[in-house]
C-alpha cells in the first residue's frame, strides 16, 4: 500500500506519469521509487510506467529483506529474488515451443537479483513490438523492468532478436538478455538456459 500510493502520488501531481511513452524528467517532490522508475526509464528510452511492475517487487522485497534473509517476490512476471541456492526462473513465452519449456538459472544471489519479462504475446502489458518474451536479468528491479519492455518494443520478426539482446546488454546495469520469438531465441550475458520438464511445471 505504500509503495502503491506513492506511485497514484506522482501521477495526481502530473497524469503523464502513468501516459507517457517516453522518458520524463524528476520533480523535487518524487519518492525514492518513484525517481527509481524515472531514471530506470530514462536509461531504457520509456515512459516510467514501464518500470513500475520491477520497481514494486524491488520495494517489497527490500523491505521484507529486514525481517528475512531470503525472500522470493513475483509480480506479474517480474521477479525480485535473494537467496541462498540457485533458483531456476521459468520462461512463460506463449504458444512459442520454449514456453515453460525453458529456465534462467542463477545461482546463489549475494546481491538481490531482478528477472523481468516483457511480452506483445502475453499479459495485458502494452508492447510496441511482438516478442513471446523478453527477459532482462539486472540487480535493479526498476531497471529490468523497463528494459524488458524496450527490448521487447525493438522485437517485431525473428531477425531482430540478436540485436535486440545485443542493444539491452550494452545498458549499464543489465546483467543478462532474452528474446523469443515462435521457435526462435536469442539470449546473451551472465545467465544459464537449462531445461525444464514438463512434468514439474
Amino acid at each position: 500500500r505504500e509503495c502503491r500510493s506513492q506511485i497514484e502520488e506522482a501521477i495526481a501531481r502530473r497524469p503523464d506519469f502513468l501516459t507517457s511513452l517516453s522518458p520524463l524528467d524528476e520533480h523535487q517532490q518524487d519518492s525514492a521509487v518513484v525517481l527509481n522508475m524515472i531514471r530506470a526509464a530514462r536509461r531504457a528510452g520509456t515512459g516510467p510506467m514501464a518500470a513500475v511492475a520491477g520497481a514494486v517487487a524491488e520495494f517489497v522485497g527490500r523491505g521484507l529483506l529486514e525481517v528475512s534473509p531470503e525472500i522470493i517476490i513475483e509480480n506479474g512476471g517480474d521477479i525480485f529474488a535473494k537467496i541462498d541456492g540457485p533458483l531456476t526462473c521459468g520462461v512463460f513465452a506463449g504458444n512459442s515451443p520454449f514456453s515453460q519449456r525453458t529456465g534462467i538459472r542463477i545461482a546463489e544471489t549475494p546481491l538481490p537479483v531482478s528477472v523481468c519479462t516483457s511480452s506483445g504475446s502475453v499479459g495485458p502489458s502494452r508492447s510496441l513490438g511482438r516478442a513471446d518474451a523478453a527477459v532482462v536479468l539486472s540487480n535493479s528491479g526498476a531497471l529490468a523492468d523497463a528494459v524488458a519492455t524496450a527490448m521487447g518494443n525493438r522485437i517485431r520478426r525473428p531477425s531482430d532478436l540478436r540485436g535486440a539482446v545485443e542493444w539491452a546488454m550494452r545498458i549499464k546495469g543489465v546483467k543478462g538478455a532474452v528474446a523469443v520469438l515462435n521457435d526462435q531465441m536469442a539470449a546473451l550475458g551472465n545467465l544459464e538456459l537449462v531445461p525444464i520438464r514438463n512434468d514439474v511445471c
